[in-house]
């Protein structure tokens, strides 16, 4: 199971991000991610401190579709794969339907039937074929073109069956995001064996996303996850996934829902020793990555602090050095 680092808060000047970018140049780390932000868009974000000197291999974990055509999109994973000069995963998603009708004056008549016409075209066109796709959400007739570049793969961000079962058929990748391992196993990765089987191909990779902070004196579980996850933990589409997994706090009071959600498995939180053995319960549950995510911790004690937490983690699960990247 590789590990990779989430950049754990929404950058506004690239040097931000180049200690990042260090740690995962300088040690077993596989990938640096970052999710969708509305500061400074991931792609030129990656660009820029690539540019600065650190060639890492990406993740988009997600970027969101109403955000831009997909043509665009496979014209900003191909730019940035030839950018860095390293491999691309780039997860897309079709964000909340709050969202969808901010930008697109009505949410999708069906998430899935969207997320696939979206998917579709963005291979194709990576593919360099001419592509000819008229669909109900989504349409392309363009080509792109045939170019050398590193390995692009798509991912999709998947939190419930349906969205993992369109995973299995069409992605490289499920991408999750606060789901605990054992909704994992016994949830996510059926349905993508169920649509990969449906498709004759072979089952998509897991990369999770799993929220984590190490517990020191005066520190409080529920502020971490509180802190980092507040806003998923009110989103419909996380309540019921949430709900899924057996963890419902829909009577609690904030701080006691943030307890909850530790105790559960879906935020990460203990001594180091506790923590690498509740991070080796995903790859029993069959995760390929786990993305570290210390938003919580650079949230609440800054981004130097969170990068402390980093190193002392990876060191812990034997990726502190750059031979073990896969």
């Amino acid at each position: 199971m590789d590990y990779s680092v989430l950049i754990p808060f929404l950058p506004r000047r690239t040097e931000q991000v180049l200690p990042y970018a260090a740690l995962v140049e300088w040690t077993g780390a596989r990938r640096l991610w970052q999710g969708q932000s509305l500061l400074m868009e991931p792609f030129q974000t990656f660009s820029a401190v690539a540019g600065a000197g650190f060639r890492v291999p990406t993740g988009l974990g997600v970027t969101l579709m109403p955000l831009r055509h997909p043509f665009e999109a496979a014209h900003l994973v191909k730019s940035l794969a030839m950018a860095t000069g390293e491999s691309v995963l780039a997860g897309f998603g079709p964000g909340g339907k709050t969202f969808q009708q901010s930008l697109l004056g009505a949410p999708y008549r069906s998430q899935l039937g969207a997320v696939r016409e979206y998917l579709t075209i963005v291979r194709e066109l990576l593919g360099g074929g001419i592509v000819e796709v008229k669909g109900d959400f989504y349409s392309c007739h363009a080509q792109m073109g045939p170019v050398m570049s590193p390995e692009v793969q798509l991912g999709l961000g998947v939190l419930r069956p349906g969205m993992a079962r369109l995973a299995g058929e069409v992605a490289d990748a499920a991408i999750t995001w606060l789901t605990p391992a054992a909704y994992l196993d016994g949830v996510v990765r059926p349905a993508l064996r169920e649509g990969a089987d449906s498709a004759g191909r072979a089952e998509p990779k897991v990369t999770a996303m799993v929220p984590v902070a190490l517990e020191r004196p005066g520190r409080d579980v529920s502020d971490f996850v509180l802190s980092s996850n507040s806003g998923h933990m009110v989103a419909p589409h996380y309540i019921d996934m949430l709900g899924k997994a057996g963890i419902d706090y829909s009577t609690m009071d904030p701080k006691s829902a943030g307890r909850l959600m530790a105790d559960a498995g879906a935020f990460i939180h203990g001594d180091l020793d506790s923590v690498v053995k509740q991070l080796d319960e995903y790859r029993i549950a069959g995760v390929d990555e786990i993305v570290l995510n210390l938003t919580g911790v650079a949230n609440l004690y800054g981004p130097k602090a969170a990068m402390e937490d980093l190193k002392k983690i990876l060191t812990a699960v034997g990726a502190d050095r750059r031979e073990t990247r896969a």
